[in-house]
């Protein structure tokens, strides 16, 4: 499920990737699809295989380095972001429980996170994994910040408007256009230097669904992890625990990539996970689209038993 899942929406989001040959109209329809596409394969099969992976999957040594079974402790707190992004209307609150509903409901921690919060620091799960990203997206969408006005990249009038992106026209879980959200309102609140600590990091953090650095936040894995570097620079985190930070999530939104990636350091260069360097593996020559086909092409991929290791959207 998450590798077809991965494979239909990095097909999507390449598309997406030439959007200023397109109209408005087409590029809102293509984002529209990648979501439904996402949609339909959450509510495959009762949602579970999508959403949570099976607790009693198999895993290798090399997954559990990966993709950690306990999950990852983010250095941030949520707060009350979620229960403030519902009554900005960033957030529908219907509309995100009716597409996490499972047999038992809209589970418990979900609801938490959107309507209450915490104190706590953030932890990511391969189970919770496309939950957050649905949140984060949310908050990179709607946080008003200076990347999201540049001019060269989301705000370049060559593109017809920061409108046509999958991340904007295909963000269908707010309460109205999600362009009225759209760089609007004050969630987080950074400093001269964390803004630019922000701007720094984030020209360098990739996604293998696309060419483009999360200051380009094109597809929805680059505005959830802007959201994420914003909220981890605005409570205090270094510029090596964001790195940190960012390929653990990346790690658990695209699975089967950092496990190949994984297996081509420990193969080809005799690096261990753990002794990996994040602002490398993040780079362009590793996580972008283009980066990750060429170690593709020199790494075996491993296989993650039909999923049940990750739960990437």
């Amino acid at each position: 499920m998450e590798n077809e899942q991965h494979s239909t929406e990095t097909n999507v989001l390449t598309a997406m990737s030439g959007i200023k040959e397109y109209t408005m109209p087409l590029a809102i329809l293509a984002a529209g699809f990648m979501l439904a596409v996402s949609y339909y394969l959450v509510q495959a099969d009762g949602g579970a295989a999508a959403r949570f992976a099976p607790q009693n999957a198999p895993t290798s040594e090399l997954q559990e380095a990966v993709l950690p079974s306990k999950g990852v402790e983010l250095p941030v707190t949520w707060g009350d972001l979620g229960k403030r992004m519902v009554e900005l209307g960033a957030i529908d609150a219907d509309k995100m429980a009716e597409l996490y509903q499972n047999p038992g409901g809209f589970p418990t921690e979900y609801r938490k996170l959107l309507e209450q919060g915490g104190s706590g620091k953030l932890m990511m799960t391969r189970e919770n994994a496309p939950y957050l990203l649905n949140l984060l997206w949310a908050l990179g969408l709607a946080n008003k910040n200076a990347i999201l006005e540049d001019k060269t990249e989301m705000m370049n009038p060559n593109y017809g408007g920061a409108g046509n992106f999958a991340s904007t026209g295909g963000w269908t879980l707010a309460k109205g256009d999600a362009m009225t959200h759209y760089n609007m309102h004050v969630l987080v609140t950074l400093s001269a230097e964390q803004q630019k600590l922000v701007d720094r990091v984030s020209r360098n953090i990739y996604r293998p669904c696309c060419g483009n650095s999360a200051h380009f936040p094109d597809c929805n894995h680059g505005m959830a992890m802007l959201g994420l570097l914003e909220l981890m620079a605005s409570q205090g985190a270094s510029e090596e625990e964001m790195y940190k930070a960012a390929l653990a999530v990346n790690s658990y939104w695209f699975p089967d990539t950092y496990l190949t990636i994984a297996t081509y350091m420990q193969e080809n260069k005799g690096v261990a996970w753990e002794d990996v360097a994040p602002k490398e593996v993040l780079g362009s020559a590793y996580s972008s689209s283009a980066g990750f086909q060429e170690i593709l092409s020199q790494a075996s991929a491993p296989s993650t038993g039909g999923g049940g290791s990750g739960c990437g959207v």
